[in-house]
């Protein structure tokens, strides 16, 4: 899919989206648990750039967690951007964010940020040369040194522990009533529109895209997250 194809995809789920994500609860709950203590160093005065964040989850997380930070929400599609708004009001927290639909090349010229999360985005670059060009626009928006947390889903296709972990995510995702084509459905969906390589090649691509060697803080399933610094 495209850009707009994407967009289109996202501002349809919209609505139902956060109810769709429950079954995947504890996967983010883990994730964002350990955001926060890889996050942890940054000063009180922080701002924070969230990258395709969808209904805003990390964002909610982290404004609860970090009373005085700061964020910038960077979301294309306005449906979804504007449950997150809608999150930030009733959460409180709304003062304190800047929210953008779009991409990071529409955003204004703005102060650099101290952190970045990008959770579930970069996979639907298919193009690797475009998915570090991605994450190079993530490092023009940061200081040097400013950290970015990234998530995506990560795996060898093909080898014997991608077809276990597929068998366990497609079971998951249907809880005890797996479809006998469900597997093999999101696998051929998955091949058509997510890139999903293996950790190594994605740390290659995130520090062609202007950061320090990535290092892994989080993986459950198929979902691996990467933390890394700026490069000065």
């Amino acid at each position: 899919m495209n850009q707009d194809e994407l967009k289109a995809v996202f501002d349809q789920q919209a609505s139902g989206y956060e109810q769709q994500q429950q079954k995947l609860a504890p996967v983010h709950e883990g994730l964002h648990f350990q955001l926060e203590w890889i996050f942890s160093g940054l000063p009180d005065s922080a701002r924070i750039l969230c990258v395709g964040l969808g209904a805003g989850a990390e964002l909610s997380y982290l404004a609860k967690k970090f009373p005085h930070w700061r964020f910038t929400a960077v979301e294309p599609s306005g449906a979804m951007l504007d449950v997150c708004r809608q999150r930030a009001e009733k959460e409180s927290f709304a003062s304190r964010c800047m929210f953008h639909e779009g991409y990071l090349e529409s955003l204004p010229d703005i102060e650099p940020h101290d952190a970045a999360t990008c959770f579930m985005v970069s996979q639907f670059f298919l193009d690797q040369d475009e998915r570090a060009r991605f994450f190079r626009s993530i490092a023009a928006r940061l200081h040097p040194g400013g950290i970015l947390a990234s998530a995506d889903l990560s795996s060898a296709v093909g080898s014997p522990e991608y077809d276990t972990l597929l068998k366990a995510w497609v079971s998951m995702l249907h809880a005890a009533k797996v479809p006998a084509d469900a597997i093999e459905k999101t696998h051929a969906a998955w091949a058509k529109d997510v890139a999903i390589l293996p950790p190594g090649e994605v740390e290659a691509i995130i520090g062609r895209g202007g950061f320090s060697r990535p290092v892994q803080f989080y993986q459950a399933g198929f979902v691996h997250a990467w933390c890394a610094r700026r490069s000065t």
